[in-house]
């Protein structure tokens, strides 16, 4: 009888566990950005989640796990397909309407607690009568570490007008924030990816998100694009945290500005999503990040664990 080749892995026992797939932020079904859920992350090796995440191949996959703090509900750990990040939004969002659609956790006064490598963060459920809740995760505090930057001056060299602002901020992720002038210099931009994730690693950062003004409906908003190169990623179709740090950047800057309450975010479509996160301000700038999900698949993984 032949021997296995050395090459090939040892057999192992395979877990069978619940696994979603969700589409979130999304203002219509399918325009959000996916996210993979393991709805019980109990035994799995950090090896084991890295490598399922790699093979979703979706932006992030997220762990369900029970919390080490009396004050959560469940704990959380979120992989992209090549590293665990502490915090992004559309993973919290989506794995928090998840365990609410499976009747896993229902809120305590309206909300649930989320712990992950940012901390405790409050996740606000809204509910809606003839639809699932909507969701708002609170934002990590921002802090503006710099702005001065020849890379980034570079990324924006052959755009048809220069930026108007630009920060580095942090708050549970790192990210360079570029405010365009125009709406076309927005949906006309095409980074140099290389060149994107050489600014990313030499500044710890997941990489670029620009933004310009607009209006949704007489509101005023923005219309976003996301490059985490720093995470393997060209584009992100809806980010979360990136938007939670421009609305913190934002209501500093500008506390009786037009958007200093909160606005809607258009994100995605040039690379044909059509994504709609909402933002709300309070008091001392606390910035909360939201909006609608959809469960589109409903399943079984089976994976080494």
């Amino acid at each position: 009888m032949l021997a296995d080749p050395p090459w090939l892995p040892a057999v192992q026992a395979m877990a069978r566990l619940e696994y979603w797939q969700i589409d979130v932020f999304a203002h219509r079904r399918g325009g959000g950005n996916p996210l993979g859920v393991v709805l019980d992350g109990q035994g799995w090796s950090d090896a084991a989640m890295q490598s399922f995440a790699r093979w979703t191949d979706l932006v992030e996959t997220t762990f369900v796990l029970p919390p080490s703090s009396k004050d959560a509900d469940y704990r959380l750990r979120i992989f992209t397909p090549s590293k665990e990040i502490p915090f992004a939004g559309h993973p919290s969002i989506g794995s928090a309407h998840a365990l609410l659609q499976s009747a896993r956790l229902t809120p305590r006064n309206g909300q649930l607690v989320q712990e992950c490598g940012a901390g405790l963060l409050p996740i606000r459920v809204i509910e809606r009568p003839d639809a699932a809740p909507e969701l708002f995760v609170k934002a990590p505090k921002a802090t503006v570490i710099g702005a001065d930057c020849s890379a980034v001056d570079q990324l924006f060299r052959d755009a048809p007008h220069a930026p108007s602002a630009r920060a580095l901020v942090e708050g549970g992720r790192r990210w360079w924030l570029v405010e365009m002038p125009e709406l076309a210099d927005l949906q006309s931009w095409r980074p140099a990816h290389a060149a994107t994730e050489a600014l990313a690693r030499a500044t710890d950062t997941l990489g670029v998100c620009v933004f310009v003004r607009t209006d949704i409906d007489g509101r005023a908003a923005l219309a976003v694009r996301a490059f985490p190169a720093g995470a393997g990623i060209v584009e992100d179709p809806a980010s979360g945290a990136a938007n939670g740090l421009i609305a913190a950047w934002l209501a500093e800057r500008e506390p009786e500005g037009a958007l200093s309450r909160g606005y809607p975010v258009t994100q995605g479509r040039e690379m044909g999503h059509d994504a709609r996160i909402e933002i709300l301000i309070e008091s001392q700038h606390a910035v909360w990040v939201g909006g609608h999900s959809n469960t589109i698949v409903r399943g079984e993984v089976e994976w080494a664990t």
